[in-house]
């Protein structure tokens, strides 16, 4: 097995020592199935009361090798050619991960979506792609039935009405089958898969839309590899507790499979090593539900956003009333705090909680590894090996004196293993990106290319970054980055409104809420508020993802806005 990061004891040695090393030919359609055991379990998915004993389906790594061919040569079949975009909007069942390999197998570039979307946001992101087939869960096809898809020629479906269904697609000018039946019929044996290196295109990820439209960050097949070698950093080498045997690692999370640290840090990074995933698919998080889940299926490794840290948090005595074999918490979309870490220490002493911190674009660059060096509370790590970290002033590209804030840059070790550009968007990827010349970061001996977040910090004599703040308006809640501009959007389509603009304001359980400040087109009294404000919700529910829309929604006379008439966000959070 290629192994992407070798097993170090020592951050310094890690640091000097890792190269990237990628391989010449990598399809990781293959390389995540079909070089493990083909009789051993490399995918448990549970039933939502699967905590309490309910039924299971597993899948050995034989199983997901050839059921993802046949799917493949469906797709192939079916016309879709390498370089093709497709949708895949699913929950955690194992046609996620299956249509997934399937797609790199034929030479398709896979488009994550969240079954959370409403009809805007699909059709933003399908449209943009130009997707010529999408692989829909039943729960959005009525979202999908709305949307204006030119370019779409199949509708392939997971638990959807067959009636329904046909509809959706004869709306949308498609074909439609259901996913499972394109693989049915297809020749036995291993599939030829598409000959691919780590330079070819596997992905489309959307931003979150903080300054505009989302984004379509196109990334190729080194992306995984870098995930994998991250997820084993944050998972401290897959290292297990003593009283579970070394080779029965099985990874869970409860973040969606489209969100890029569960898809390729977790699910994807846990395969190329070898070990088994849970999906559970469930509606909402609960505390007791989870600790029962990873308790049934003897979870060794979590990948939990804080918010579902909090929740577990309200729940008394974990260790005492659960046989855990948990051995550490991957966390990452926010800050933890260091509530968080106190009551990782005190309630679950036998487990590593350790931050870490990447971006669509950058992959997973600096965390914590408590094999390494100690947790500090309020710090989210150190630079990753394989990765050089600067801070710089935002306005002059300066790197900051240590201890000063300035704006997190980073320098891959293979230009790769970064995202390659943003979709039909130029511009925008030349402004991702900084040239600083030899000398002015220690350890650059030429002039180098470095890539800019957006998200400023500040690093300490022993390293340790410390996220303050964002340089743009994106909002962090329950782990997810949402942009004001798309939930202003919808808000803005509401005939009493006549400026919007929304942030995030401190929550307890969320991170950050999503509050609206609403400008009316006139003079509104309280029993208008009320329905106007209910209007808004619903239509927000109805077209964006649940995590998007407004939890509290106010009505001001007037906005704070610049002078080209821009809302002024920062003045809006500041004010309260």
């Amino acid at each position: 097995m290629w192994q992407v990061m070798p097993t170090y004891d020592d951050y310094e040695a890690a640091r000097g020592d890792f190269e990237w090393d990628l391989p010449d030919a990598y399809n990781p359609g293959v390389d995540m199935v079909r070089k493990h055991d083909a009789d051993a379990t490399g995918l448990v998915v549970a039933s939502e009361d699967a905590a309490n004993g309910g039924p299971v389906e597993r899948y050995s790594w034989g199983d997901l090798d050839a059921r993802s061919d046949a799917l493949a040569a469906g797709l192939r079949e079916r016309g879709v050619e390498p370089g093709d975009r497709v949708g895949v909007c699913l929950p955690q069942v194992a046609a996620t991960p299956l249509a997934h390999l399937a797609c790199w197998k034929a030479g398709a570039v896979s488009v994550p979506l969240t079954t959370l979307f409403g009809r805007d946001a699909l059709e933003h992101r399908l449209g943009d792609a130009d997707a010529v087939a999408v692989v829909a869960a039943g729960s959005v096809l009525e979202d999908l039935e709305a949307t204006a898809l030119p370019a779409l020629d199949s509708l392939f479906t997971v638990d959807a009405d067959p009636d329904a269904a046909a509809a959706v697609a004869a709306a949308l000018g498609a074909e439609h089958e259901p996913f499972d039946d394109i693989g049915d019929g297809a020749a036995a044996g291993d599939l030829d898969a598409h000959d691919a290196t780590p330079a070819t295109r596997t992905a489309i990820m959307y931003t979150s839309g903080s300054t505009g439209p989302p984004k379509g960050v196109l990334h190729s097949h080194a992306l995984w590899l870098g995930r994998a070698a991250a997820a084993q950093q944050f998972f401290e080498g897959y290292r297990v507790r003593d009283d579970v045997p070394a080779d029965d690692v099985t990874v869970w999370t409860p973040a969606d499979w489209a969100w890029g640290a569960a898809l390729g840090g977790t699910l994807l990074g846990a395969w190329h090593h070898g070990h088994r995933i849970v999906g559970a698919p469930r509606g909402s998080f609960d505390p007791e539900w989870a600790f029962g889940l990873m308790e049934r299926f003897d979870v060794t490794h979590a990948f939990l956003p804080p918010t579902a840290i909090r929740m577990l948090m309200t729940v008394d005595a974990p260790a005492e009333r659960w046989d855990l074999s948990l051995s550490a918490i991957g966390s990452a979309g926010e800050p933890l705090t260091p509530e968080i870490l106190e009551w990782g220490d005190a309630e679950l002493p036998a487990v590593s909680v350790n931050e870490f911190y990447g971006q669509t674009e950058l992959n997973l660059v600096v965390g914590n590894n408590r094999r390494w060096f100690d947790a500090e509370p309020g710090s989210m790590g150190k630079p990753f090996p394989g990765y050089d970290l600067a801070l710089l002033d935002p306005e002059t590209r300066d790197p900051v004196a240590q201890g000063e804030v300035g704006e997190i840059a980073l320098h891959p070790g293979d230009r790769r293993v970064f995202f390659d550009e943003y979709w039909n968007r130029p511009e925008a990827t030349a402004e991702k990106t900084v040239e600083l010349p030899a000398g002015v970061v220690d350890g650059t001996e030429e002039t180098e290319t470095w890539f800019l977040t957006d998200d400023l910090a500040t690093r300490d004599e022993a390293g340790y970054v410390r996220f303050r703040s964002r340089t743009d308006d994106v909002i962090l809640t329950a782990g997810y980055r949402v942009g004001p501009l798309e939930v202003e959007r919808v808000l803005l389509d509401h005939p009493a409104v006549e400026q919007a603009g929304v942030v995030g304001v401190p929550d307890d359980t969320r991170g950050e809420a999503i509050r609206a400040y609403i400008q009316p087109v006139e003079d509104l009294d309280a029993a208008d508020h009320d329905r106007v404000r209910e209007e808004l919700r619903a239509s927000c529910r109805e077209r964006l993802a649940e995590y998007e829309y407004p939890r509290e929604i106010h009505f001001v006379d007037e906005l704070p806005t610049t002078s080209t008439g821009k809302i002024r966000r920062r003045e809006l959070r500041e004010g309260e």
